[in-house]
């Protein structure tokens, strides 16, 4: 599975260089809304910091999501019977460019280990035109 997702990443960037090469962004942390990010290609995708906390690609996150059977971006699910306990809403604290290739947040949970590369997030991109594009590539 790992490679199939692999070689769309690379099919996608060879059918168009600039895909996923950036050409703005915009992360809000005092607001508190996300981050937008202006491709080169001229898509825009937009981010709320939830989506992106639990979307994180670190291996810690990403083994947990395989085992609850996730996608990156969808969250957690309550065990059932579960009391709702209040959790503050993912906000990152600090975010830092990763040379020039990602971003690194750290999350208001004390979580920081995931490195969010350009083509992780354009592949994640929670747009409705992309989630489509996605679902037909299944």
């Amino acid at each position: 599975m790992a490679s199939e997702e692999t070689s769309s990443i690379f099919a996608s960037a060879a059918a168009n260089p600039l895909r996923n090469e950036t050409k703005s962004v915009r992360v809000d942390i005092t607001a508190g809304t996300g981050m937008i990010i202006a491709w080169k290609d001229g898509h825009e995708s937009a981010y709320s910091f939830p989506f992106l906390r639990d979307a994180c690609p670190c291996a810690l996150c990403n083994d947990e999501r395989e085992k609850s059977d996730r996608k990156p971006g969808q969250p957690v699910k309550p065990s059932p019977g579960a009391l709702p306990m209040f959790k503050e809403k993912a906000r990152p604290s600090h975010v830092e460019p990763v040379g020039r290739y990602a971003l690194r947040f750290n999350w208001n949970d004390g979580h920081d280990l995931g490195i969010y590369s350009w083509p992780f997030l354009r592949e994640n991109c929670p747009c409705e035109t992309c989630r489509a594009a996605a679902q037909a590539t299944k």
